[in-house]
């Protein structure tokens, strides 16, 4: 099998680590297969992907989409070195308000998969990062919403040691509390 499937503290979130055949020509590696996906519990459809690129001490999140546009991610960082955050929005969870967190590289070609009902958020710990990453919905920006990246109730230790450079919109999001009041 071309992967191993490790589910994380919230077993929803997997981590998952692709078989990677290198030697001194380059590498080759699966990236997404449905059918080891499914037979790991990972049944879902993913209909949008997306590349983004940042910069050093970028920090981008907490986001995620309203129902009926909620999204399923997942991310894998090409490019530099990232810690991702997926936090539990689901109400009813036993989990609700914990996270996640997970290094991602270049290095490790290790990729998050982020179940619906999760905010997400990363912090560039390179001098740039490219995310390529997976989405289940497509983007709806009538549902687009987010959670303070640092919300004291959620408590994520970023293991920063610089002020990350936020988008105006994410210098302004509600905590978990304003939103799910």
């Amino acid at each position: 099998m071309p992967f191993e499937f490790e589910r994380q503290k919230i077993s929803d979130v997997v981590l998952v680590k692709p078989k990677v055949f290198g030697d001194n020509r380059g590498f080759f590696m699966e990236s997404y297969k449905k059918s080891d996906f499914v037979k790991n519990g990972i049944d879902v459809e993913f209909v949008q992907d997306n590349h983004s690129k940042s910069s050093a001490k970028v920090l981008r999140g907490l986001h995620y989409q309203q129902a009926p546009y909620g999204q399923a991610k997942l991310v894998r960082c090409s490019r530099g070195k990232i810690y991702d955050v997926a936090v539990d929005i689901r109400p009813q969870s036993k989990t609700f308000g914990k996270y996640v967190k997970v290094l991602l590289s270049e290095e490790n070609k290790h990729m998050l998969y982020i179940p619906d009902g999760f905010a997400h958020g990363f912090v560039v710990l390179s001098d740039e990062a490219e995310l390529l990453y997976k989405t289940s919905s497509e983007y709806a920006p009538a549902y687009d919403r987010g959670i303070a990246w640092n919300d004291p109730d959620i408590g994520i230790d970023w293991e920063i040691d610089f002020e990350p450079v936020l988008s105006e919109k994410d210098k302004k999001q509600p905590t978990l509390k304003e939103v799910f009041q």
